[in-house]
């Protein structure tokens, strides 16, 4: 247990200073973009993540599953046939994505650079992917961290230096600062290639015992294709969701533009201040997931319960204080920060759907480490349904707009939090008050 708390003290050490210049990141985009930029800037990252997602086929999860349940000398014969499997997805999504990007009219709205770079991002993450893997399991989370840290400064770094010496019209000005991302991506992928390989190194000198190819792709499909589908499902919608928050508001009664530069206000202005806390949940999901499986492998029912518990616990005293801080000093941190007054009043109606999400993080990490993931994408599936079918009706009302958007997430928010919770107390054999009801299976 000790090792988890130093491992998530450390992460979220220095997720805090990655966040903080993520912060600053956003402030740039948000001067040097206008609401107009921005607004364009928000609505194709999720269409680009979801080719990224793809390209990572969430190896670092089973890969870190995989290393915490299984004996140190399965681990190189593991990796060889990871290595294996990586260049296979990558080649043939490579492929794939040249033939489709044609057909994907988002692009065409954008600078003609823009494809090739998402190209250029595959294989960087997808060999990224097995390195932070490896590292997850291992529970080096120093190296994960410095990572983490080490994407955010160096796009901090370019933005400001393209930016302060440079001008652009507004397409290359979004097309710049997306370049600035894929800058950074290559930093990373260099850290942490580097690091892998000296590792890598170190246990081939060590005892080791074989796998068969089967046996090990088995074990990490398991875990990647639905982890995989409920990542692509979340994309799929989060590349959906700009298009029908505009199509709301417009049938609302606004303009195109307006509904654009809204939009480009809730996503990249509110959410960017009531997700800053939530690097704490992304740490607990990082340490947790190897923790979760190791104890569940082990059938350690008492340090889950533990963890659990302590994890809630442990939600509410950083997630209650930020919310209220979020809801009181709406209007002078949105001022200050984006100089903006619009977004305050957001940020204000938004503070359920921020708690609720600091919750439903940690919360996903204990389903996966209990091999949950079809409940975990089945949940998924059910609150995104009600909460965009909530979001168009009431924001197409003249009376509401953006605030019925806003209450439509915060009822998807709360389902899933409930869901996932319910679901890990009922397989554990507690109540919801965490009192035993039946025995661990």
């Amino acid at each position: 247990m000790s090792s988890f708390y130093k491992g998530t003290f450390l992460l979220v050490i220095m997720a805090f200073f990655g966040e903080c210049i993520e912060f600053i990141v956003n402030m740039v985009l948000a001067r040097e973009l206008g609401e107009h930029g921005l607004g364009m800037y928000m609505s194709i990252l999720p269409t680009i993540f979801l080719i990224v997602l793809l390209a990572s086929f969430e190896l670092p999860i089973s890969i870190s599953k995989f290393i915490a349940e299984k004996d140190k000398k399965y681990h190189l014969s593991m990796l060889k046939h990871v290595i294996q499997l990586t260049i296979m997805i990558t080649a043939i999504l490579m492929v794939v994505t040249i033939f489709s990007m044609p057909f994907i009219s988002i692009f065409g709205q954008y600078h003609r650079l823009f494809r090739w770079l998402v190209l250029f991002m595959i294989p960087i993450v997808s060999f990224s992917s097995i390195a932070r893997g490896f590292f997850m399991g291992k529970q080096q989370m120093g190296k994960i961290a410095l990572a983490n840290f080490l994407r955010r400064i160096i796009q901090l770094i370019l933005l400001v230096f393209l930016f302060q010496w440079f001008q652009f019209d507004i397409e290359t000005s979004v097309l710049i600062a997306f370049c600035t991302l894929v800058g950074s991506d290559i930093v990373v992928f260099l850290y942490l290639i580097h690091m892998f390989f000296i590792q890598y190194q170190q246990l081939k000198k060590d005892p080791q015992k074989s796998l068969g190819g089967k046996i090990i792709r088995n074990n990490l499909m398991a875990v990647s294709i639905p982890t995989t589908g409920l990542r692509v499902f979340n994309s799929l919608t989060a590349a959906f969701q700009p298009f029908l928050i505009k199509a709301a508001l417009i049938h609302a009664g606004l303009t195109q533009t307006s509904a654009t530069e809204q939009f480009g206000v809730l996503a990249g202005i509110s959410m960017s201040l009531g997700f800053f806390p939530a690097f704490i949940a992304h740490s607990f999901m990082i340490m947790l997931i190897p923790t979760v499986s190791k104890a569940y492998a082990e059938k350690n029912l008492d340090q889950m319960q533990k963890l659990l518990q302590q994890v809630i616990i442990l939600t509410f005293l950083y997630g209650g204080p930020a919310v209220g801080a979020l809801y009181i000093f709406a209007e002078p941190l949105t001022l200050f920060f984006f100089h903006s007054t619009t977004a305050s009043s957001y940020v204000e109606l938004l503070w359920p759907y921020f708690l609720f999400h600091y919750f439903s993080i940690p919360l996903q990490a204990f389903l996966i480490g209990l091999g949950l993931m079809k409940d975990a994408v089945l949940q998924t599936i059910w609150s995104t349904i009600l909460s965009f079918t909530a979001m168009y009706i009431l924001g197409s009302m003249t009376t509401l707009q953006m605030d019925g958007i806003i209450i439509g997430m915060n009822l998807g928010a709360l389902l899933l939090t409930t869901m996932h919770y319910l679901t890990i107390c009922r397989k554990l054999g507690f109540s919801v008050w965490m009192s035993p009801i039946n025995r661990f299976n």
